[in-house]
């Protein structure tokens, strides 16, 4: 009997299976580069391009990914 094992994807393929879906959308989800804009907007975020402005702070990849279907149950994301 297989036991329920979760195929791993790197959270860089995470961020830009959401970046193909928030697209048409003109957003994108950005990684904070300086501990000052982490401290300020989490180490993920959303940028909304149309505003030129921070959509969503401190976003989780891997919720912000179920929700948008682009990570299966089935998949677990591996930060390395």
């Amino acid at each position: 009997m297989a036991k329920n094992r979760k195929v791993g994807v790197s959270a860089r393929a995470v961020v830009a299976r959401i970046n193909r879906k928030l697209k048409p959308d003109l957003e994108a989800l950005k990684i904070s580069r300086s501990e000052r804009m982490r401290l300020d907007v989490g180490r993920y975020f959303i940028i909304d391009y149309r505003l030129n402005a921070i959509q969503r702070h401190n976003v989780d990849p891997k919720a912000l990914g179920r929700e948008l279907g682009v990570l299966k149950e089935w998949e677990e994301v591996r930060y390395e």
